[in-house]
């Protein structure tokens, strides 16, 4: 008798595991993640979509600008995260579908040009929107932009442009802008995550950012994290400060938590 209650309980305990196996595998199976190809004058791009098919929409959206470095392993893994947490996250291709490059080098030359002439970014941003808010499970009220360096300038030149976007986050992004007024069609609200010791971002930028935002009355925060210099919520960069731009475990942790937060405010 008193072993067979042994054994009633060691196989309770085990359909118990297995249960809670399955209820995880069934949570991570939901997760829909695929390539999704797009046209915007003439030429094809291939953006990132990722969204929980278990939840029922309409569901707040995402809008994700990549670094320099193009649509990666290391955005799609960013955009899953952000379908983890109940969002159709859609990283957009800035680049195009047959543009992807090889390094650093091919990389600085693509994110340079549109630096220097940001009315072709802002129109690739402004189609990643329109492919975003077309998708039958978001809700068009309820739309973020979020960047990553080239893609943190990219973020907040789409509110610049006025992007009909709630909230704008910019991960160790360039804040400058070649024209301060258009600060004023900024519709959202505006969270810059940055590295306090970032050599990239001159004090001078940050110091313009800031009026940029004063003088045309937009909700923004500017978060500066001690000890983290530029990328450094990307591993791929290494954790070498003296290069510039490391991996900084705790910034990465932290400012992921302030956009989480800065969401529950906006969406």
């Amino acid at each position: 008798m008193f072993l067979a209650r042994i054994y009633k309980r060691l196989a309770l305990t085990a359909l118990i595991a297995s249960t809670a196996l399955l209820v995880v595998e069934t949570s991570s199976a939901a997760i829909v993640k695929k390539a999704y190809d797009y046209n915007l004058a003439g030429k094809k791009y291939e953006g990132y979509i990722a969204y929980d098919d278990a939840k029922k929409g309409p569901l707040p959206g995402v809008l994700v600008a990549h670094n320099w470095m193009g649509i990666t392993d290391e955005t799609k893994s960013k955009v899953e995260k952000l379908a983890e947490l109940g969002y159709v996250a859609f990283a957009v291709d800035i680049y195009g579908k047959d543009v992807r490059p090889k390094n650093v080098e091919e990389a600085s030359a693509l994110a340079s040009g549109f630096k220097k002439d940001r009315v072709p970014l802002r129109n690739r941003m402004h189609q990643g929107l329109k492919v975003l808010r077309e998708q039958k499970n978001v809700d068009k009220k309820k739309i973020a932009v979020v960047g990553y360096c080239f893609g943190g300038t990219a973020a907040i030149e789409l509110g610049r442009a006025g992007g009909d976007v709630k909230a704008i986050v910019s991960f160790h992004g360039g804040l400058d802008s070649p024209k301060p007024a258009d600060g004023a069609k900024i519709k959202g609200r505006v969270l810059a995550l940055h590295g306090a010791d970032d050599p990239y971002v001159p004090a001078a930028e940050l110091t313009a950012f800031e009026e940029e935002m004063r003088t045309n009355k937009v909700d923004w925060q500017l978060v500066k994290y001690g000890g983290a210099v530029h990328s450094f919520t990307e591993k791929a960069a290494g954790t070498d400060n003296s290069k510039g731009a490391a991996y900084n475990a705790s910034a990465d942790a932290r400012s992921w938590e302030a956009m989480k937060s800065f969401f529950s405010e906006t969406l």
